[in-house]
């Protein structure tokens, strides 16, 4: 993959917030970071219990 450049992170926010609206984007950040948090959870609770067998 290229190098993006500040005039293609623009043109892509622009359309992330056409198909998503205003008021979705929050809900959408937030439903992510729950996500990415229970994945970190998870993958210490399994590295927890691989070094206590």
């Amino acid at each position: 993959m290229g190098k993006f450049s500040v005039p293609g992170l623009i043109l892509i926010l622009v359309v992330v917030l056409l198909l998503f609206g205003g008021k979705k984007i929050p809900e959408l950040m937030k439903g992510i970071g729950k996500g990415v948090k229970e994945f970190k959870d998870g993958m210490n609770s399994d590295s927890d219990s691989d070094s206590k067998d």
